[in-house]
């Protein structure tokens, strides 16, 4: 590189001739932009930077010795900037300093007239400053910018001693007063963020100063210097662009770019450039370029996030607080802890030989508002074995919790899908990854709309009888876009594909992909079709094979959709539109079959029948799933109870069959209301290592029964230590749907609610206190919401305050969506 910056100049005037004056260093420059012929080939970005330098420092070196600046002279040139960090830009700024050190006034004066003036001449832009070394370490004390600068100082000519003294003693002192500047550092990083926006989800990125640009880069820099963070932290084996350091080149490539192109200092890529910038880096057009920029701003965002993560908990402590205890590792799921404010692996994890783990720590961290470690996710990236086909059951259900954590969900799957996780999960992710929209309604990138998607419907999980479908509909309705065919015909074949992957029953394998084939059916047809017209009606349940779960699971998925989508594309028009279509089809098809109680395998109705208190436990269809089996007398508060004691052994109640059996030669009064025994089927999955003993489960329910055991005032216990959310709050407001039976005086109660610890015993603790009679009852959990259907006798006393009150009873003990805060009107200055 020093022959070609040697070339141009020498093509112009001798190297004495330009040491004279800055004009031919302007005309070298210049050069080595235009390029372009035979003997000077255009130069790519990266060999243009280095030309640059080469060419800047010796015109400097060659000025410093025509100035007397030399090796024992008091006197050096120090580079800070892009020179300084060897990043020379085409129109960057020069940024120099002159040390100075026990020499004479005029006489430095004098120096740096003569260095500084023949740059002004040329219309270089010029950053200086004189200084001695003890006033520039002063200056980057008092000077958070300022000091952050000089860490990228760099010695260009003169006394390399005096400039030693500086680069030595800035990085000294910023090493040892980082803990008073780290708060300071964060909010000045904050607040370059809120004025800047994010590069990857904005139309005219600021490549310099945007959130995931290069001074984020110099952040991570910097700290690296505090010795708190690596300046290139690993992001696994199969982290898509190549990780932080190729993010950097990218970012400096269309920045050098951007500089040719605008003919001056730009740090903004306007739109009418991008073609152009994309053609010169050989990436292709402006959306190719964009993808490009999403994919480096993205990595080095995730990438700060876990710098400054680190950092802070690096920090050394002084005070009390280095008196306090180590950090308890908290227990979050199976083989998943919370350490420090970071979710991490567990002591006896074992990651090589549990390919669920990597689902588990996504769902936790999501759940808890915690971040995830970066040494868990690149262990998880290095050892973690790919799920095989069919995933288990229980990995779908640890993906069904992540998708249903709302604004947590977003996080988790960016730090997955930055570690090359995500995509180890779903291959088909590569082609929407960092995908920009190609219509300006559109606010994210296609992965991240998904995600966003995913966000919004979980707040409707409780709209549908189906809240799994909803989300995975979420999670690949658009899965399809980044191909030349029709995004949803594409989409709904590789629902297909996942769907069989993930292990969905073939039944619902068929819906997922109908609701990515036609996720765009209602608001095209609300929007553009005569709602009034019976044909457009007749279309859409045509479409549908007259399926009333999919048109409510494409209803809600409509409102999420367009949610996502950016601001003004839903509201009460469009809402009120679909929902018309909705009302008008939903109408013209048959009704949702009503839930039935499950048939009850022969030999437990001989064991009911023979009366007493017994508890089975067999091992489940899954590695980590359990059957309960609780017969008892079927008194008040059973179910509360049984389910109760399941909760305090962390045993998670996935689904619930509740029956009964008349006892054989008893009375009523010797064995509760009506002679019967409760045949109660649980299907659980412990939250931690193997489930207890049968024998144990049954010593705690009959405990409980007799009033030994307090169970609501343990499991209340229980929660508060758990607190796996940040609060207590709902994604999605709880629903309950009733429903008439052909029996006289029974009633179908069923509730659709966001799950917590103990809910099935609340609930039916609520029922009981209420006087209900439960006839039986099915309850399945879906990731983190339920669906729990209960047949209820009411007899006469139904009525609608009857229902009111059974309903607010339940709704009591389930998780609500935080209320909002109501809206203060901003008051009058004019009075």
């Amino acid at each position: 590189m020093r022959r070609a910056v040697g070339t141009v100049v020498g093509n112009q005037r001798t190297q004495d001739e330009l040491s004279g004056g800055a004009t031919d260093l302007v005309r070298a420059r210049n050069q080595l932009l235009d390029g372009g012929d035979t003997r000077r080939p255009r130069l790519d970005a990266e060999s243009l930077r280095q030309a640059l330098v080469d060419l800047y420092d010796l015109w400097l070196t060659t000025k410093g010795g025509e100035l007397g600046i030399a090796r024992d002279s008091g006197l050096a040139v120090v580079a800070v900037g892009g020179l300084g960090r060897k990043e020379m830009l085409p129109y960057s700024d020069l940024d120099l300093v002159l040390l100075h050190d026990d020499v004479d006034p005029q006489r430095v004066a004098e120096v740096a007239d003569r260095l500084w003036y023949p740059l002004w001449d040329a219309h270089i832009k010029l950053d200086h400053s004189v200084r001695t070394v003890p006033q520039a370490l002063r200056v980057a004390a008092d000077d958070l910018t300022a000091g952050l600068g000089l860490l990228e100082a760099r010695h260009i000519v003169g006394d390399a001693e005096l400039s030693n003294l500086l680069i030595g003693g800035v990085r000294r002192e910023w090493r040892t007063g980082i803990r008073s500047r780290f708060t300071d550092l964060v909010q000045q990083a904050q607040a370059r963020w809120n004025r800047n926006g994010e590069i990857a989800h904005r139309a005219e990125p600021d490549l310099k100063n945007g959130r995931g640009g290069l001074r984020d880069i110099q952040l991570l820099d910097a700290l690296a210097i505090a010795q708190l963070t690596d300046a290139m932290p690993g992001l696994g084996p199969d982290v898509p662009g190549g990780g932080l350091k190729q993010a950097r080149r990218r970012l400096l490539d269309v920045r050098t770019e951007l500089h040719r192109v605008a003919g001056r200092s730009r740090d903004q890529l306007r739109a009418q450039d991008a073609d152009e910038i994309g053609a010169a880096l050989r990436i292709g057009d402006r959306f190719d370029l964009a993808r490009t920029l999403s994919d480096a701003a993205r990595t080095v965002n995730y990438s700060t996030d876990v710098g400054l993560r680190t950092a802070g908990n690096a920090l050394p402590r002084r005070g009390l607080a280095r008196l306090r205890r180590v950090p308890v590792r908290r227990p979050l799921d199976e083989g998943v802890v919370e350490h420090s404010g970071e979710v991490v692996l567990a002591r006896d994890a074992r990651p090589a030989k549990d390919p669920g783990l990597i689902l588990r720590v996504a769902a936790a961290s999501a759940q808890s508002g915690l971040p995830m470690s970066a040494t868990t996710l690149n262990r998880l990236s290095e050892d973690a074995p790919e799920l095989r086909e069919p995933w288990p059951r229980e990995a779908l259900n640890d993906l069904l919790v992540l998708l249903g954590a709302g604004r947590g969900t977003i996080d988790a799957v960016e730090a997955l899908d930055r570690t090359g996780l995500w995509g180890r999960l779903f291959p088909e992710w590569g082609a929407v990854r960092d995908l920009p929209p190609r219509d300006a309604v559109h606010t994210w990138t296609v992965d991240r709309h998904l995600m966003e998607t995913v966000a919004y419907a979980s707040a409707l999980t409780t709209q549908v009888s189906r809240p799994d479908l909803l989300l995975l509909g979420a999670l690949l309705h658009d899965i399809g876009k980044g191909r030349t065919e029709d995004h949803s015909m594409v989409g709904a074949e590789l629902a297909t594909q996942i769907g069989r992957r993930l292990g969905l029953w073939p039944s619902d394998v068929h819906t997922l992909s109908a609701v990515v084939r036609y996720h765009l059916l209602l608001p095209e047809t609300a929007t553009r079709r005569d709602l009034a017209d019976p044909e457009t009606v007749r279309m859409v349940v045509t479409a549908l094979d007259g399926d009333s779960q999919v048109l409510d699971l494409l209803h809600a998925l409509a409102e999420a959709d367009s949610l996502a989508t950016g601001p003004g594309v839903w509201g009460d028009w469009k809402s009120a539109l679909i929902g018309e279509l909705v009302r008008r089809c939903r109408l013209a098809m048959a009704g949702e079959s009503q839930p039935k109680p499950d048939p009850i395998a022969e030999e437990l109705i001989t064991l009911a029948t023979a009366g007493g208190v017994h508890v089975q436990l067999r091992p489940g269809d899954g590695r980590y799933n359990h059957v309960v089996t609780v017969i008892a007398p079927d008194t008040p508060g059973l179910l509360s109870e049984a389910a109760g004691v399941l909760a305090l052994h962390s045993l998670r109640v996935l689904s619930a069959s509740l029956g009964s059996a008349p006892i054989a030669g008893a009375s009523a009064e010797s064995v509760g209301a009506g002679g019967r025994s409760a045949i109660d089927t649980f299907v659980v999955t412990p939250k931690f290592g193997d489930p207890p003993d049968a024998g144990l489960l049954r010593q705690e329910l009959i405990r409980a029964l007799d009033g030994d055991l307090d169970v609501g005032a343990v499991l209340a216990k229980k929660e508060r230590e758990a607190a796996l959310r940040p609060s207590p709050y709902a994604q999605a407001e709880p629903r309950v749907i009733w429903t008439d039976t052909l029996t006289a005086g029974e009633v179908l109660l069923e509730l659709r609610a966001e799950d917590r610890i103990g809910l099935l015993s609340r609930l039916a603790d609520a029922l009981s206190r209420a006087g209900a009679d439960v006839r039986w009852a099915k309850v399945v959990t879906l990731g983190a919401a339920v669906v729990d259907a209960f047949c209820l006798h009411l007899g006469d006393t139904d009525s609608p305050q009857r229902r009111a009150e059974l309903e607010a009873a339940l709704l009591a003990v389930v998780p609500r969506p935080e209320p909002r805060k109501p809206e203060v009107a901003e008051p009058d200055p004019a009075g």
